[in-house]
């Protein structure tokens, strides 16, 4: 039998159309030199790098249609101001669909006419922020609302709402996304807004310091709106002293997209600066699904109000004090005095299904978190030592 012989160019060609091409590394620098971000980001294929100088970048916006990149600052953090730009009058920069990682860069001034302008605007994907920073932009972060969509945040910062009368500025609004991931990351000066806002069907948030601040003027601290499946654990909640509104976790107030909804709620210090009663956590089980329950263990409730829930579930471990029970929460330590009765006397922080809620890390400034070894015994509250 004969077997055919095919040409050098002939194979030669085909395994040009099997081999992938490997991935580029794109610089960018102030001044658009060597290149802007925004020609880079029309120029990246997928798959590739692009590094970005330390300085500061103006206008300098575009949309990341790659279905896999990294945008990674070098060195000092750099500084994207919007002055008056967007991309698609949405935010500074839009994520269409994909796998991206941005890494390191700051976001600041973003302005649009719909009031709804972000320093990134998620749409479809998986997008991971890590050491990125948001500050004075009508909100920090904004997703949209595709059910297969999933965020992730890592050790960034989130602040200074501009406070436009007649807007609601979230630091980061999450939709109804699949899954959204928030650790080691800080959160305040809100305005109006919320500080955190999540509608995913999943929502983790761990190891956070999400306090509003002497100047902060947040409605909650976190709004889970339509329920879902949330773990919250080892985070430190602070309401300000002129909040809009006295409830600094609220679960379920506009009704439930996902047919089931459970709050884990563990090991918590939450601390109400208001001179009022402030509820630290607020449901609303006549809007959740009847299957809705709360589990509530090992959480500090420091300040005037109340941490109990309305609905089924675990209350175990759960301590109110006075702020003087801590070091100093105004100067940001909100570890217990080291004579308090409460060290150590915290519960096994595990449900009665076997689900472990233990933190395995605490949090740290400015942006970040510390790994945490499980202690001899548990206090109440996010701090152990």
């Amino acid at each position: 039998m004969r077997i055919p012989v095919r040409p050098f160019a002939t194979l030669l060609a085909g395994l040009m159309v099997t081999l992938p091409l490997a991935a580029a590394t794109w610089q960018v620098g102030p001044g658009g030199e060597p290149l802007r971000l925004a020609d880079a980001l029309r120029r990246a294929g997928d798959g590739d790098l692009i590094l970005v100088a330390p300085g500061d970048y103006h206008a300098d916006v575009g949309v990341i249609r790659q279905k896999r990149l990294t945008i990674r600052g070098v060195g000092a953090r750099p500084i994207f101001h919007a002055d008056g730009a967007s991309a698609e009058d949405k935010a500074q920069l839009v994520v269409r669909d994909g796998e991206i990682t941005i890494e390191n860069l700051a976001f600041t001034g973003t302005r649009v006419p719909h009031g709804n302008g972000a320093g990134i605007r998620f749409e479809r994907g998986h997008l991971t922020l890590r050491r990125c920073a948001f500050f004075d932009n009508e909100m920090g972060v904004l997703t949209a609302n595709f059910d297969d969509a999933r965020l992730t945040v890592e050790d960034s910062e989130f602040g200074q709402a501009p406070g436009v009368p007649g807007q609601l500025e979230h630091l980061l609004y999450i939709g109804r996304i699949a899954e959204a991931t928030i650790r080691g990351s800080r959160f305040s000066q809100g305005s109006f807004g919320h500080l955190l806002k999540s509608r995913a069907r999943r929502t983790t948030i761990e190891y956070n310091l999400i306090a509003d601040g002497p100047r902060g003027q947040a409605s909650y601290e976190i709004d889970l709106p339509n329920g879902g499946a949330v773990r919250l654990v080892g985070n430190l909640i602070q309401k300000s002293a002129q909040p809009q509104n006295l409830a600094l976790v609220a679960f379920g107030a506009e009704g439930a997209p996902w047919p089931d909804s459970a709050l884990v709620m563990a090991h918590n210090t939450l601390v109400n600066d208001a001179g009022a009663d402030a509820d630290f956590l607020r449901a609303w089980p006549e809007r959740l699904p009847a299957s809705a329950s709360v589990h509530l263990v090992n959480n500090l409730a420091v300040g005037r109000g109340r941490l109990v829930s309305p609905l089924p579930g675990t209350d175990a471990g759960n301590v109110p004090l006075t702020k003087d029970a801590l070091v100093d929460a105004d100067g940001l330590d909100f570890a217990l005095v080291p004579a308090s009765p409460w060290r150590g006397r915290g519960v096994v922080p595990r449900l009665d299904d076997g689900t472990v809620v233990a933190p395995r890390a605490e949090f740290r400034l400015p942006a970040g978190t510390r790994a945490l070894a499980p202690p001899p015994a548990w206090s109440p509250g996010a701090i152990q030592r």
